[in-house]
């Protein structure tokens, strides 16, 4: 077991070793977070227009709109997250009080009122979402994302941690894809039906956040003594954040990483239903991306100890723009579509397993730079700016689709239709990953970060 280097409450360093168990716990929070993302980016557009009958274009713009709302709920509660003080830490009691709203959340998603008239189901549809994806999963995603800056300073147990987040997040993902048209035929295969198999995910859901809350332990503390007994003011705060030239790139690639998941994971179940013929081709084609995004993830660390993040998430982008290829050239051979999507997971799996520690990295450089450690605010605006990357996403399927003609209740679609659904699931993902790349070449933060902690551990022992 590597060791590493960390800050004690007494600012002096001392060797750690971050367990197995911790390990696992703290991925399993990104499990149970995907009963309500992988179910939304997945499956709650296509409930929307194909099960309760409204507006993919209505959805999408209330999808949006939405996002925006999440800026300032984000804020504030990375703003929270920053003050709280308790015995459990700052991350890890919120992660404790919102488990049971989160699974209440995901059944609420999933249950429109079918004998409600259209107008009355697009405002229910507009406070739910509001209430899950602004209040409630904010509420627990934040602190979450915090949790890996807290536990260890160390860049390459930061990787590790998010190896373990994001290969139980794909697993989460694909159990979302798997099961949940097998269980809502289970229940009957009607609107209640949806709302039960959320039940039963929410419950699942809850004891895999307890789980994140036992065994997890907050050890970082600010290199400035001062800041632990006394609040940073907001506009501080907000202020250092905008200098924190990193924070910036990365969070750019989060917005585009995830367009992409979202309107590629959205576009899935259509691409399935329309061109191949058989909606049930979903879970097939998520099982085969997200197997190889695990067995990715799992020979990944090694890669990233020696070449870098940045370098990993690049080459992981240009394999996935290779598989689009393949994808494109697919057409209704769903043997060369899945290769395709084999090749798409090796490529995603270096993507995702990096995208979140470099958010925990810039951290230190903030802290480095302004002399301000804000773990909350850079964790809840990078979570914003991935919530927008959906929130877009999400918009723009239901634009792309209407915009194409695409007719829920129709069994042919027309030219136009079927157009704007490849464009979805292959075309626009493809120009967005180039552009990620692009991006990505400016953050040069893994070669200076080693520099960067010791200087911060050195103001830590002068303090």
């Amino acid at each position: 077991m590597s060791s590493e280097i960390i800050r004690d409450a007494n600012y002096k360093t001392k060797s750690l070793s971050v367990s197995f168990v911790e390990r696992l716990a703290f991925g399993c929070g990104d499990l149970a977070n995907n009963v309500i993302y992988a179910a939304i980016t997945t499956f709650l557009l296509f409930y929307y227009t194909n099960v309760i009958g409204v507006s993919a274009a209505a959805v999408g713009t209330i999808m949006l709109i939405s996002r925006f709302l999440d800026g300032i709920a984000d804020l504030t509660m990375g703003v929270i997250v920053d003050r709280t003080k308790s015995k459990y830490g700052k991350a890890r009691p919120w992660i404790l009080r919102m488990a049971v709203p989160f699974a209440i959340g995901a059944v609420l998603l999933f249950s429109v009122p079918m004998s409600w008239g259209n107008n009355a189901k697009l405002v229910y549809i507009f406070i739910t979402y509001n209430l899950v994806s602004t209040v409630i999963y904010t509420s627990i995603n934040v602190p979450y994302a915090t949790l890996n800056a807290l536990i260890t300073q160390d860049q390459y147990q930061r990787s590790v941690l998010s190896i373990f987040r994001m290969i139980l997040a794909t697993v989460g993902t694909m159990g979302i894809a798997l099961l949940t048209l097998p269980m809502v035929k289970l229940f009957g295969n009607n609107p209640r039906a949806w709302s039960l198999t959320f039940a039963v995910f929410g419950v699942v859901a809850v004891f895999l956040f307890l789980f994140t809350f036992l065994g997890t332990k907050e050890r970082v503390k600010p290199a400035n003594k001062k800041q632990i007994e006394n609040n940073i003011p907001i506009k501080d705060g907000v202020k250092a954040l905008f200098k924190n030239k990193y924070w910036g790139i990365i969070t750019t690639s989060l917005i585009l990483i995830f367009i992409i998941l979202t309107i590629n994971g959205g576009s899935t179940i259509y691409y399935a239903e329309t061109i191949l013929g058989n909606k049930d081709l979903v879970g097939i084609l998520a099982t085969a991306m997200n197997l190889a995004q695990i067995v990715t993830m799992l020979l990944l660390a090694r890669f990233i100890k020696r070449y870098g993040k940045r370098n990993v998430m690049i080459v992981g982008s240009i394999i996935t723009i290779f598989a689009y290829g393949i994808m494109a050239l697919s057409g209704k051979n769903v043997q060369i579509l899945l290769l395709g999507n084999i090749i798409k997971g090796f490529g995603s799996g270096a993507i995702i397993a990096c995208m979140f520690t470099m958010v925990s990295d810039t951290i230190e450089y903030g802290e480095w730079k302004t002399g301000l450690r804000t773990e909350g605010l850079i964790n809840s605006a990078s979570s914003f700016g991935f919530k927008v990357g959906g929130g877009l996403g999400a918009a723009m399927i239901g634009w792309i689709l209407s915009a194409g003609g695409y007719v829920a209740s129709s069994n042919v679609q027309s030219a136009s239709a079927i157009f704007a659904i490849k464009s979805l699931y292959i075309y626009l993902p493809m120009i967005l990953t180039v552009i990620q790349i692009a991006i990505l070449l400016l953050y040069k933060l893994d070669k200076e970060y080693p520099s960067i902690l010791q200087d911060l551990i050195d103001r830590s022992d002068s303090n």
